[in-house]
């Protein structure tokens, strides 16, 4: 996807013009210095840098792979902080290194001259090293933000190609680039690209544990943007923007682009200015290194010392040998790295995965934290869990396994029987032999839930919806009365009445399907805004009682809102609801509350955000109340951490409670807003294993 490649082609292009540059210089240096039996030296260095470039990203790349889910998080949360330091360092060197490379080059091959060989392959790798280990950084960084490699590849690839070919040309004096306005304007744009990357990269390190924040979010256009639209992908491609942002990934985003930025145009206006107060002429900012080097006078040891003269009988190693140690060496020492250093043990188990071998392989491991590896030897995808046969208690899994890949199954083995069961997808379940290990404490397992055990929490959830529903028709149906008979005043507390109602019935990511949108919708996403034909529910109601509107404007809105509970109330005994779906509401409810009531973006001037916060708390606390009994079995700390939560987020919100009004959200003073948050993310976070807790696994 060009989406996809753009940042690596900049990247690419950028990093290789710079290389290719160099290069240049050295060549066409060493030719006007009549040294041209040295070029397989400078070849020699390029090779070298080009091959430890490579390896450094092997060992990213596997090394990563080794990892646990949290652990890839942390890693490449930090790889991207650095690729950010590298290309912001670079961007700011080419800049000012564009006027005067071709001099500095020529100074440094002169030395490596009159030093002897050795020192002519160690200025070419130094000088081209750099630009290939900042360019496989990036190019790792962006490929995984992409989440795939043939985009990325192929953009940095075709740059590097370019590259190539603007060097040759400008070393044949065919072709001609105002190169220090090349490098300010691609710096300028990798500048955006590396803000985003930056936001990735501390979303990254949120999401591993190592910063904190990770569901305060200051963006949330995840309802009101597609994001498998093209308009989304180009923007998260490019940009790295998500329709979903942390307040960290959004001060970082806009602190970067905002300082690294004004520095930069600063330096480009400080360096248009300098050429004419020093005298220098306006040609030096055609920024040409490689054609002023090829016109260049003879270096003193080109012309003295006739370097290409051997000074004695020395013997002779093949020409071979250095080129290829020099890819070798990068070559082993990343393979050692990969193999040794990593988290994968040497002793590693491989077991197969498929209807016919599933659990092929396996034998009784050591008490311990062990890697399996998963290898898929079947024809269809699978899903695979390390189990207890006796109580199907899960140990470890690993979901869509390919046909034909391998993936490290990591987990804590202790005393106790073990096997492995295999789910092909629209297979049967197989279930493997099980294997006693002997020693250690027991294993903490997770026992699977089936759809069984969440039908009677489902029916007793449907039982309470259905009784707020008909509570919330008759609020609904009032509401409507109050506004048709002009008692505005009573419509503003039927309002809020009513929307609380709803709220805490836990509408959340689509639980009433197009209902939701009816009769709770906001104005993201509708080209009118407050004024499109669209705009209906709870909230255009909202808007039209705190803004003045009369009840003759707010009739027909307050009517279709009561209709549409109605309608609601009718369809929901005969929606399609997956048992599945209940443990993931316990999230999802309070995760909607921190996106939209605690920024005060759903408010539509009544001021009750807060309110509805409260409400979903309560529907939450519900939620909780049918999967208890799940839940304390298989979890019996969580419960107690999470009631605690709950208690200090009720606090917090009763204080913003006074009588019958609400504090609005905006005019909590910075430190209770912050507690607030605060103790909705921890909520959150201590909420988040609930749905792998209540996850149903399939059995054989």
């Amino acid at each position: 996807m060009w989406d996809d490649a753009f940042p690596s082609f900049l990247i690419g292009l950028r990093e290789g013009l710079e290389a290719g540059l160099i290069v240049s210089i050295l060549v066409a240096t060493l030719v006007r210095a009549g040294a041209r039996s040295r070029l397989p030296q400078v070849w020699t260095g390029v090779l070298a840098a080009v091959a430890l470039a490579m390896s450094f990203g092997a060992v990213l790349t596997f090394t990563a792979a080794s990892m646990s889910g949290t652990a890839q998080e942390a890693f490449g949360g930090t790889l991207s902080v650095i690729a950010v330091a590298f290309v912001t360092a670079m961007v700011f060197w080419m800049r000012r290194s564009a006027r005067s490379l071709s001099g500095e080059i020529k100074e440094k091959v002169t030395g490596a001259l009159a030093m002897g060989a050795g020192m002519l392959v160690v200025t070419s790798f130094l000088a081209v090293g750099r630009e290939g280990l900042e360019t496989a950084l990036f190019l790792w960084t962006t490929a995984r933000a992409a989440g795939e490699s043939a985009g990325p590849m192929a953009g940095a690839g075709t740059g590097i190609v370019i590259a190539a070919g603007l060097c040759w040309g400008l070393y044949r004096r065919v072709l001609k680039i105002n190169l220090t306005k090349f490098f300010t304007a691609t710096g300028a744009v990798l500048i955006v690209i590396a803000a985003g990357v930056l936001g990735y990269g501390l979303r990254d390190l949120q999401e591993g544990g190592v910063l904190p924040g990770k569901t305060a979010y200051a963006v949330d256009l995840s309802q009101s943007v597609d994001p498998g639209a093209w308009y989304s992908t180009l923007v998260q491609g490019v940009f790295n923007l998500t329709p979903t942002m942390t307040w960290l990934q959004v001060v970082a985003y806009a602190g970067y682009l905002g300082a690294v930025m004004t520095l930069f145009v600063r330096g480009v206006r400080t360096a248009a200015v300098k050429p004419v107060e020093s005298g220098e002429s306006a040609k030096s900012g055609a920024g040409e290194p490689a054609e002023a080097a090829a016109e260049g006078k003879p270096s003193e040891a080109g012309a003295e010392g006739k370097p290409d003269e051997p000074e004695g009988p020395a013997r002779r190693r093949p020409a071979w040998v250095i080129p290829v140690a020099v890819v070798a060496v990068p070559a082993v020492v990343a393979g050692a790295i990969v193999v040794f250093g990593g988290s994968k043990p040497a002793d590693a188990q491989t077991i197969a995965v498929s209807e016919k071998e599933c659990g092929k392989g396996f034998t009784a491991p050591k008490p311990g934290r062990q890697t399996f590896q998963m290898h898929n030897t079947g024809d269809k995808a699978s899903e695979v869990y390390l189990i207890d046969p006796a109580s199907n208690a899960v140990y470890g899994e690993i979901e869509g396994l390919a046909p034909g890949t391998t993936r490290d199954l990591v987990a804590t083995v202790a005393g106790g029987s073990y096997a492995w069961r295999c789910v092909p997808t629209g297979g049967k379940a197989v279930t493997s032999a099980s294997v006693r290990v002997s020693g250690g404490a027991a294993g903490k397992a997770v026992v699977p839930v089936s759809e069984t055990d969440l039908a009677a929490p489902l029916t007793s959830y449907k039982q309470y919806v259905n009784q707020g529903l008909t509570t919330l028709v008759a609020q609904t149906k009032q509401l409507s009365d109050d506004i048709a008979g002009g008692n505005l005043d009573a419509a503003r507390t039927d309002w809020l009445t009513a929307h609380r109602t709803y709220s805490s019935l836990g509408a959340a990511y689509g639980t009433f399907q197009d209902f939701d949108k009816k009769i709770n919708g906001r104005t993201a996403g509708l080209p009118d805004g407050v004024t499109d034909k669209d705009f209906t529910g709870f909230h255009r109601v909202e808007y039209g009682l705190w803004h003045g509107q009369s009840a003759s404007d707010l009739a027909a809105p307050a009517a279709r809102l009561a209709e549409d509970v109605t309608g609601l109330q009718k369809a929901f005994p005969a929606q399609d609801f997956d048992a599945a779906d209940l443990p993931l509401r316990t999230h999802e409810i309070l995760e909607n509350t921190l996106q939209f009531e605690l920024t005060g973006d759903a408010d539509q001037g009544s001021g009750t955000t807060l309110a509805t916060a409260d409400a979903n708390l309560a529907g939450t606390r519900e939620l909780l109340g049918v999967l208890r009994p799940l839940l304390a079995s298989r979890d019996a700390q969580l419960l107690p951490r999470v009631d605690a939560d709950i208690a200090r987020v009720q606090r917090l919100l009763d204080s913003a409670h006074h009588d019958q009004s609400w504090t609005p959200v905006d005019k909590l003073d910075g430190a209770g807003r912050a507690r607030l948050n605060g103790a909705t993310g921890q909520l959150l976070e201590d909420l988040a294993p609930v749905p792998d807790l209540l996850e149903i696994r399939k059995s054989a």
